[in-house]
């Protein structure tokens, strides 16, 4: 390229000002002329900007507005490394240029032609060379047999030099397919049969670039190739009668239709693979189309939860992974829609009765305190101390999850929960934050069956079960939220909550004691033994109490 060429190339900010009709064509030439003009007599370049102020074509201004608005710059004068600054430019617009994007069909149909290619080439390398190995296995036997049956008959017509026997020994042998020759030679290299009849009685010569040989038994194995090109397979062994060498037979077999049977399997491979790699390409791409346009989908979900829209949901339907997948982040969804009230309401609840109530009416009042008729139910393990002295830690903690699990199941069946686990004792609440006009019948009925059920599975070796004592009362409890900034609590206070777990000191093991209040409530639905009044901490007047000896069955209505 000439120096006018290379100019042209080095400057192109000279099309940008013929383009912004700053100068013309003839004037774009006249000003690369005398810049080539300038480099041949200074040696080096001069910038095309300043010569064309020079030659009074344009203005300085003129010039670097254009070159500004062109090319996004902030060129100040026409001494500024312009071309720097525009190829800093360019390579930003690359840098911001997208990474292509390679669609999903495209990648599986890849992977699936990588996978097939590698796959087939594999396989076919290690079967065709089992095959040709096992072809050349059956080639040798083959080859045994004929030598072993010449070398059998040949002993003594060889040694009485009995040439037509000999021939004809070859002759009922040539028929026999693959064989290529086969013939018999004395001590002294003679030929003494041959299945060319033209070799009989010639001198024995050696086979040219013979391949290595191998030595099996008494045979001697080697290829090499006959004048016509055809590989064959040679097999000599000695004829031995009575420790002396009579001489020696050789066998050749041809072994060209090996390599033709594997290049004949070989491109039924080929075509094989090639359907193959064409079906699962268009499998492949099916299958890119059918997982593209979900993930589409959960890609915009995704877009929409990461804006805090955790109400989007994702509405397709498949009855596959991806199904589930858009099950899962709806669920998701839900549960950072839930999390997102949550941590500004309070901090973790016992019993989702109570998460489902927030859940629905987060900004509830009684998250804050009310007072609300509830009945309270207090059960603990009788002499869990002494219990607790004789025995290990991790016997201890799985006996007491067995009573706890009896007792959530029966609480959460009559629509109580469990408020919190003390240590070895049950706090479970009916009525509240749920209000219901049964639930001082709920509580008893919950109780009793706790019992019966702690009962009988005491009866499986867990005597801790047996042990249990249960108090009951119900009247008006304050319930909310108690706690501080960093760890809240949803829980019920209040007297009634005092006197029930003083009832419940009062039950001995596999009993239920309930308040005036519970018996004035279901007088005709228990029965009870009453119990001597009773002096109990923080109460000035004694508390009658009552024993449950039995309990009627609920009527369905």
């Amino acid at each position: 390229m000439g120096l006018l060429g290379r100019s042209r190339a080095k400057w192109p900010v000279g099309e940008v000002f013929k383009k912004k009709g700053l100068i013309s064509d003839e004037q774009l030439q006249d000003a690369l002329g005398l810049q080539e003009h300038k480099y041949n007599e200074l040696g080096h370049a001069v910038r095309l900007g300043r010569i064309t102020v020079e030659l009074g074509y344009a203005e300085e201004p003129d010039l670097i507005s254009a070159i500004n608005e062109h090319y996004k710059l902030n060129v100040a004068t026409l001494s500024d490394d312009i071309e720097a600054q525009i190829a800093g430019k360019r390579k930003g617009l690359l840098k911001k240029l997208p990474r292509p994007r390679v669609p999903i069909w495209l990648q599986l149909a890849v992977a699936v032609t990588v996978i097939v290619a590698v796959t087939i080439v594999s396989l076919s390398y290690v079967i065709l060379a089992r095959q040709k190995e096992q072809l050349y296995d059956q080639t040798v036997k083959i080859g045994m047999v004929s030598l072993n049956y010449f070398v059998s008959d040949s002993r003594i017509p060889l040694l009485e030099d009995d040439i037509l026997a000999l021939n004809t020994l070859i002759k009922e042998a040539s028929s026999v397919e693959g064989l290529v020759y086969a013939f018999i030679v004395d001590t002294n290299g003679e030929i003494k049969a041959h299945t060319n009849h033209n070799e009989i009685g010639k001198q024995f010569t050696p086979f040219a670039k013979v391949q290595r040989v191998v030595r099996m038994g008494d045979v001697d194995l080697y290829n090499y190739k006959l004048p016509s090109d055809e590989n064959v397979l040679n097999l000599t062994r000695q004829v031995v009668y009575r420790d002396k060498t009579l001489g020696a037979v050789h066998v050749g077999i041809s072994i060209d239709f090996i390599d033709n049977l594997i290049q004949k399997a070989r491109w039924s491979i080929l075509i094989v693979s090639a359907f193959i790699t064409f079906f699962g390409i268009m499998v492949a791409m099916l299958l890119g189309f059918q997982f593209s346009r979900p993930i589409s989908k959960l890609v915009r979900a995704t877009g929409e939860i990461s804006k805090g829209n955790y109400r989007y949901k994702v509405d397709f339907s498949r009855n596959d992974e991806l199904g589930n997948l858009a099950g899962a982040f709806n669920e998701m969804s839900d549960e950072l829609w839930k999390k997102s009230l949550m941590q500004d309401s309070f901090g973790k609840y016992v019993g989702s009765e109570i998460v489902e109530l927030i859940m629905s009416n987060p900004e509830s009042r009684w998250l804050k305190g009310q007072t609300s008729p509830a009945s309270i139910v207090f059960c603990d393990v009788r002499g869990f101390t002494s219990y607790s002295e004789t025995k290990e830690p991790e016997e201890i903690v799985e006996k007491l999850n067995d009573f706890f699990e009896i007792a959530t199941q029966s609480i959460a069946r009559y629509g109580g929960y469990v408020d919190k686990f003390i240590g070895d004792a049950v706090l479970a609440v009916f009525g509240v934050p749920l209000a219901r006009e049964d639930h001082v019948e709920a509580a008893v009925r919950a109780s009793w069956e706790m019992q019966i059920a702690l009962l009988e599975a005491s009866k499986n070796g867990n005597e801790l079960l047996a042990r249990i004592g249960i108090g009951i009362n119900a009247g008006n409890v304050v319930s909310g939220n108690i706690g501080s900034q960093a760890k809240m609590e949803y829980t019920v206070i209040g007297d009634t909550v005092n006197v029930a777990s003083r009832l419940n000191g009062l039950a001995g093991p596999g009993e239920v004691v309930v308040s005036r209040s519970i018996y004035e409530e279901l007088g005709g639905v228990i029965s009870v033994q009453a119990l001597p009044p009773t002096k109990v901490k923080g109460k000035s007047e004694p508390l009658q109490t009552y024993k449950i000896i039995d309990i009627k069955e609920k009527v369905e209505v």
